[in-house]
């Protein structure tokens, strides 16, 4: 049922953000600047060496995301037997441990310093204050609202491009004083 309203027209494309515009970009320079690092470490030292230190990478990484893992799960679990929340003193740093193991274990000489820099604790705290401070300004920056305002309005995409707006009614069903009937939870 639609409400005889005009679909409204958008007078040009919304901007994409510099994130969406550079990221390709900053991907494909990071992955030419690691192959062309990794040349240059083979010419002076050998391939074979270069495979070793990739090898190393690869375990030391796999190690560091299996000691984060089970420290956060074992923070996870002495919290549920407290009956409270984690506390952000005791696994800050568990987040910014398992990003560095990652970034070990991803073949390249860039990422592995990186990974190596993200597993210093002065590096890890720093990082996570900063990483603190800019969600909170992303978050008051954010405009305010509830989770029911974006269920406000449904909208419907026609296979030919055009949008249908129309409102979602719930109605009961009819000559029910009583509300609905509960089903029994799923238990496979």
């Amino acid at each position: 049922m639609t409400t005889g309203a005009s679909t409204p027209t958008y007078p040009a494309r919304p901007r994409r953000s510099r994130v969406r515009t550079y990221l390709p970009l900053g991907i494909a320079a990071w992955l030419v600047l690691e192959i062309w690092l990794l040349t240059v470490v083979a010419g002076a030292a050998s391939g074979f060496a270069v495979f070793l230190l990739l090898v190393a990478g690869f375990v030391l990484g796999s190690v560091v995301i299996k000691r984060a893992g089970r420290r956060a799960f074992q923070n996870l679990n002495e919290a549920l037997q407290r009956g409270g929340a984690p506390s952000s003193s005791g696994s800050g740093g568990n987040g910014l441990m398992m990003l560095g193991g990652l970034l070990l274990m991803i073949p390249g000489l860039l990422s592995d310093a990186v990974g190596l820099l993200l597993l210093i604790p002065p590096v890890q705290k720093a990082v996570g204050r900063y990483a603190e401070r800019t969600f909170d300004r992303k978050i008051r920056a954010a405009a305010p609202g509830t989770l029911g305002d974006a269920f406000q309005q449904a909208r419907m995409q026609r296979p030919d491009g055009k949008v249908v707006q129309g409102e979602v009614i719930v109605r009961d069903e009819p000559g029910g004083d009583s509300p609905r009937e509960q089903r029994p939870p799923l238990t496979r």
